[in-house]
């Protein structure tokens, strides 16, 4: 029997430093919330995201969080490593999963060594779903991108999409012995929104949702998912999705066992005084990141940078 996770939220994060960060082409056709930058943007934008970068792992080891930094490899064209969570997840039962990526540009970013230390100082096996790939036709599951979980209550929550195949996430579940809660969510032109961590967040005892980019025929069974795991809804309007990464967030804990909200400064900044109290009462700590280069040319926000460590349960 696989062991049920005793807890939501992680001590330790994997982020990738960049060295060659920018604009992915091969990523923008399903991915409305990146912004081509202008030819003299391009020039500094590698120099800005690294100094991002280093500021947002600064922050997080301030409020004691554990911080593994690998760097991006200069041998490859990986512009997009700097969100790893796409390409790998961890869990309670031991595993470390590696998964098939809509991008073909992106497959690069699954780095042997990685997978290999962490395996070794975990104590976690490897389970390579990649060969989905390949299939004809394919079938593509980008992580904790397109899946969001409810640990402790084993709810797989994903919005489809060309990166979230339904077929891969149901076998991907009946490994973990998940329950799959799949549904549709749509961006800002009508489009499926291509990662599910743009419009949903699971905490502890909480959900940050942007609920009115659900479908509505698939809106009162996500939200009734919400309410019988116990968990209080707290809602962000669309603009606030599409504009302001609000769906973005990630709760983890630090080595004090206090609770933590990473989030984008830029939703931070246009919270309602009512979102902030609801947030504020379910965490010892806010931590508004500004990382407003990585989010305008890359688009993803903090938790697309945080690819969580969990150990084996016992």
């Amino acid at each position: 029997m696989i062991p049920k996770s005793k807890s939501q939220l992680t001590d330790t994060v994997l982020m990738i430093e960049p060295v060659q960060f920018g604009f992915n082409e091969a990523a923008f056709e399903t991915n409305s919330f990146q912004n081509k930058p202008s030819s003299l943007e391009a020039q500094d934008v590698q120099t800005k995201a690294l100094k991002e970068f280093k500021r947002f792992v600064d922050q997080l080891r301030e409020l004691k969080v554990k911080v593994l930094v690998y760097a991006d490899s200069l041998d490859t064209f990986t512009p997009d490593s700097i969100f790893p969570n796409n390409w790998i997840s961890t869990h309670a039962s031991g595993e470390l999963f590696t998964y098939p990526m809509a991008v073909a540009n992106r497959r690069a970013e699954r780095r042997n060594d990685i997978m290999q230390d962490l395996c070794a100082e975990f104590n976690l096996q490897h389970r390579d779903l990649s060969a989905w790939e390949n299939e004809n036709p394919p079938r593509y599951l980008e992580g904790t991108g397109g899946m969001i979980f409810d640990r402790v209550n084993q709810i797989c929550y994903a919005a489809l999409s060309p990166r979230a195949h339904i077929s891969a996430l149901e076998e991907f579940c009946e490994l973990l012995n998940y329950e799959v809660v799949a549904f549709e969510a749509f961006g800002k032109n009508g489009e499926a929104i291509y990662h599910t961590n743009v419009m949903l967040s699971v905490g502890e005892t909480f959900v940050c949702v942007g609920i009115d980019t659900i479908a509505s025929t698939d809106r009162d069974r996500v939200i009734s998912s919400f309410e019988s795991a116990g968990k209080e809804v707290i809602t962000f309007s669309n603009d606030q999705i599409y504009t302001d990464f609000a769906g973005n967030m990630l709760q983890i804990k630090n080595t004090l066992d206090e609770s933590i909200l990473v989030l984008s400064k830029r939703i931070f900044l246009n919270l309602t005084e009512y979102q902030k109290r609801l947030l504020t009462g379910h965490n010892a700590h806010l931590l508004p990141i500004d990382i407003a280069t990585i989010e305008k040319i890359g688009g993803g926000s903090v938790r697309c940078m945080l690819a969580e460590i969990f150990k084996k349960t016992q």
